[in-house]
């Protein structure tokens, strides 16, 4: 064979790998259109394949994953006999669970398209014609593909962890590449095969466990967080000595602040100790957020924000926790956990709150091990079939209810009010009844957990009237209330009697030293001020965070203005 015959044979091997986008309508003239429009704006990335039926395009995907290729994106008419685009992508959804979901409709049908939001997890709805497609079609589409292969990658990671499942090291390290949106591999050394063989190849002891084996062929036993994350380059270190603005907490609020410090041309960096995103970057889907009408994931709020504040200039530096705060005439020190120190002019705390932990026998051993604090997604399929239990009676315990029913056999909300509408929001609720393999415990809390081989096994449960039973679970996650992140400011800023921050009227009672009133997001300290949860009376919401963190921005200014 000549070299030109094997290029052109490896280029069409190429373009058979590339992952699939299927259109489906059954008029033809616009099935050619909508493929030729895909194929102008994503040829070169992906192949596109139509189908003229519903059945016809559901045959297509069989036949396309049963040759193990990748969908990434699902294109469907509403108005089709037979099988409605609608019924076409709930079956669809079985065999591309992952695949985007496009819906195709006429203004007519646009109260169908808002529904199939719910019955199908659709991702967006586009209004016939989309011309131009540069405008109505690309934009729209790029933006799910983006994200579609952000969670391929993730999926086919380069970096591997080899550990066990209920290793409250190994589940950290996952945990941390998961919010870090680092490529990465999870092998369990008692189910894979393959873990123990690279175990073997790598001479590595199990007691060394866990294990991450990086692309470039070198071999992590037992790392720190902090030690992956600078050998992945997932932390940074300060570019400068000076800033006009540090923000200590990377959740909406830091970001939101990130983004418009950054804009507004401030030198902005940003410090966050785990990942981008904060607890809200945990949520499986925040459906309340403005102008997102599918709802959009945590990670994903979190990973567009912290894309955006990058390409505006702000920096961020990451793995790293706010110590100390220093005031020195007019400048504020930030000393880091690390050893560093951050230099500005005026400081934005947005460091967030930290799940309670559930002070009950049993809880604190078996924590990282059947038990866990927030959502804790990376666990979901290894959930699989099983019973998981969630506490909590709030929109994030909600959430995670309705995520994990997608995964568990079986799933238990156990909330201590007598009702879920005192905390929750009414579309969680409605949600949330819906689901046949969720049952909801209201006036019932968990009072031990048993461990059984390290791992959780069962929770004692006692219900309203003290009566006591025991429930086997193979998975309980915990929301509880928070605690303000803000001990690092203790005799500096003032707090309130459960440690949220003072600011505005309050901080003006709070030994405020100067003439003028200080600014509504502003502390007791002139130049340092707060946004999001970790305020006192804040609004517990991912959008009142993102503006009070745009809003801390404008009133910096003022206060830079007048310093």
């Amino acid at each position: 064979m000549s070299a030109a015959t094997e290029e052109a044979t490896a280029a069409q091997e190429r373009r058979q790998r590339r992952p699939a986008i299927v259109a489906v309508d059954d008029e033809p003239a616009v099935l050619a259109a909508v493929a030729r429009d895909l194929r102008r704006g994503f040829g070169e990335r992906y192949r596109v394949m139509r189908a003229g039926s519903g059945a016809e395009g559901l045959d297509l995907l069989t036949q396309v994953r049963a040759r193990g290729e990748q969908v990434a994106l699902l294109v469907a008419d509403q108005r089709m006999p037979g099988l409605s685009g609608t019924d076409y992508l709930v079956k669809a959804r079985e065999l591309a669970p992952e695949a985007k979901r496009v819906l195709l409709t006429a203004y007519a049908d646009t109260e169908a398209a808002i529904q199939a939001i719910n019955e199908v997890a659709l991702d967006y709805y586009l209004l016939k014609p989309w011309d131009p497609p540069e405008e109505q079609l690309f934009p729209v589409l790029e933006d799910l593909l983006t994200t579609w292969e952000s969670g391929a990658a993730l999926e086919s990671g380069g970096v591997r962890v080899i550990g066990h499942r209920f290793s409250k090291e190994t589940h950290d390290l996952r945990d941390f590449l998961a919010r870090n949106r680092v490529p990465a591999r999870w092998l369990d050394v008692e189910r894979d095969g393959e873990a123990r063989e690279l175990l073997t190849v790598a001479g590595v002891d199990a007691d060394r466990l866990p294990v991450a084996l990086l692309e470039d062929g070198s071999v992590l036993e037992r790392p720190s967080i902090l030690e992956l994350a600078e050998r992945l380059g997932v932390s940074a270190q300060p570019a400068l000595d000076h800033y006009d603005l540090v923000i200590v907490g990377g959740g909406p609020a830091g970001l939101a602040a990130a983004v418009y410090g950054a804009s507004e041309g401030l030198r902005t960096v940003l410090v966050e100790r785990e990942a981008p995103g904060g607890q809200a970057g945990q949520s499986s889907l925040i459906e309340n957020y403005l102008g997102f009408p599918a709802g959009l994931s945590g990670s994903d709020l979190a990973r567009r924000a912290t894309d955006q504040a990058r390409r505006l200039g702000a920096e961020l530096v990451t793995v790293q926790e706010a110590s100390k705060l220093r005031v020195e005439g007019a400048g504020r020190l930030v000393e880091l956990t690390g050893g560093g120190v951050l230099s500005a002019n005026c400081v934005l705390v947005a460091s967030g709150v930290s799940y309670n932990q559930l002070d009950a026998p049993g809880f604190r051993e078996l924590t990282g091990a059947g038990i866990y604090y927030g959502a804790a997604l990376t666990e979901a399929r290894a959930c699989r079939d099983q019973h998981v239990v969630v506490i909590g009676g709030a929109n994030s315990a909600g959430q995670a209810a309705v995520y994990f029913s997608g995964y568990a056999k079986r799933v238990t909300m156990l909330v201590r009010s007598d009702s879920l509408t005192k905390s929750m929001s009414h579309y969680l609720i409605e949600q949330i009844a819906a689901l046949a393999n969720v049952e909801v415990r209201t006036g019932t809390q968990a009072v031990t957990a048993e461990g059984e081989s390290g791992r959780l096994r069962a929770l004692t449960l006692r219900a309203a009237d003290g009566t006591q039973t025991e429930e086997e679970a193979d998975a309980c996650f915990v929301f509880i209330g928070a605690a303000p992140r803000t001990g690092w400011l203790e005799g500096v800023v003032a707090r309130d009697e459960r440690g949220f921050i003072l600011a505005g009227p309050d901080a003006r009672g709070a030994a405020w030293p100067l003439k003028r009133e200080p600014h509504t997001l502003e502390t007791s300290v002139p130049g340092v001020f707060v946004a999001g949860d970790v305020r006192a009376r804040s609004i517990k919401r991912v959008a009142s965070a993102v503006g009070e963190g745009s809003m801390a921005v404008s009133l910096i200014h003022e206060y830079l203005a007048g310093a």
